[in-house]
């Protein structure tokens, strides 16, 4: 692959934005999802419904930024000299930790026999949660090194040690099983499949977009009755994680579309084009399908990838050439730290559960207050993210 000296070598804003905005969103509706008495359209969407909601959008939102700063981070390694071995290497162990942090994720929720396990499942989870912090933590230059592998393997140690501590509810095996992957685990396959291929294909605007149409083809099969590749598990497993990875193509391909140039247009009419072709691919295939986000049916991947198109279209006019960009302070702490404020509110939670210690009485776990308190708690948040990038405090994969 070839370093390309275009857009790529700039700092796109309205991208980091997009992410603080999501992140934003995303702390907002997973606070928003333990209150009772809200609206539907607050939440997520049943599997029978036929519809999505403004919350069904925030994991593909990430999705497609992710898929947006694959030609970004590539061609900034290639800048710095990276070997195709480094680049490699890095791809692997960055979705190989979030596939382990989410499988940690998941099986904190749910799954354990708390009767048979040596310590709490709230201890547990506040540990698995806790761990990666240390572990993936971006240490500054000057911190020493002796401390520095103290935490990082120690927290390892910690997470090893909680695998065999985990005692599974059904069958009373010790060890952790890949319940479901979480959404760390989904985003980390994603990124992987769409990544391996983005490097084969030598990041090429058609091959990405070929790519897309094989993995939309792929969900539409697995979701087929009566299709003779859905009952291949190998397919399945494949085609389940193209679902995820149909979304972060999207971005790849309107990052491709937008910055792989030297000279930004006004008008870009292609990016245009691919969101109504986004738009209508959804459009058809929902008689046969639906919309839904817990079936990852086509259509609510397409729909999300049209929305996402939209809205940074309209933060690229607006920041990149309105240049209107104050505004997007709020949400920068957010973009700069991501893993961390997705990590934070679960480690506060089981801190909680751990020292029996309630943040905030019953009466805001509903109705307005509550939807008033998750708003509140998403921006203090974004405070505690400001403080921590302030003191280094940041996971880099």
């Amino acid at each position: 692959m070839k370093i390309k000296e275009n857009l790529y070598n700039q700092r796109i804003i309205s991208i980091d934005a997009l992410r603080g905005i999501t992140i934003f969103v995303m702390i907002f509706v997973n606070e928003l999802a333990s209150i009772v008495n809200v609206p539907q359209w607050m939440k997520h969407m049943p599997a029978y419904a036929d519809a999505m909601t403004f919350v069904d959008v925030v994991f593909p939102a990430f999705l497609f930024i992710v898929g947006m700063s694959v030609p970004f981070a590539f061609n900034a390694r290639l800048l710095k000299g990276d070997s195709a071995r480094t680049i490699w290497t890095h791809t692997l162990k960055r979705a190989l930790a979030l596939i382990i942090i989410g499988v940690f994720m998941v099986n904190a929720a749910e799954g354990y026999d708390a009767s048979k396990m040596f310590i709490t499942p709230a201890l547990w989870g506040l540990l698995a949660y806790a761990m990666p912090i240390p572990i993936w933590n971006k240490y500054a230059k000057d911190f020493p090194i002796w401390i520095k592998n103290i935490l990082q393997y120690g927290g390892m140690l910690v997470l090893v040690a909680l695998y065999f501590l985990y005692v599974q509810e059904d069958t009373g095996e010790i060890g952790m099983t890949p319940k479901w992957w979480g959404i760390l685990g989904l985003i980390g396959w994603a990124y992987l499949v769409t990544v391996m291929y983005y490097w084969i294909a030598g990041g090429r605007l058609w091959a990405m977009i070929a790519f897309l149409v094989i993995a939309v083809a792929a969900n539409v099969v697995n979701l087929t009755e009566g299709a003779a590749l859905k009952d291949i598990p190998w397919f399945s497993f494949i085609a389940g994680h193209l679902t995820h990875a149909s979304v972060v193509t999207a971005g790849v391909v309107i990052s491709l579309l937008f910055f792989d140039r030297k000279v930004p247009a006004k008008i870009n009419w292609a990016v245009i084009g691919f969101a109504v072709l986004f738009f209508a691919t959804g459009y058809l295939l929902r008689p046969y399908f639906g919309i839904s986000k817990i079936k990852g049916t086509p259509s609510w991947t397409m729909f999300s990838a049209t929305i996402c198109t939209v809205l940074f279209y309209f933060l690229y006019w607006l920041m990149e050439i309105k240049k209107k960009t104050k505004w997007s302070n709020f949400f920068m702490p957010a973009a700069a730290n991501p893993l961390l404020i997705y990590i934070l509110p679960g480690v506060i939670y089981y801190l909680c559960k751990v020292s029996g210690i309630h943040i905030i009485p019953g009466y805001f776990r509903e109705g307005v207050p509550g939807i008033i308190w998750a708003l509140v708690f998403s921006i203090i948040m974004l405070y505690v993210m400001k403080i921590c990038n302030k003191y280094k405090i940041q996971l880099h994969l």
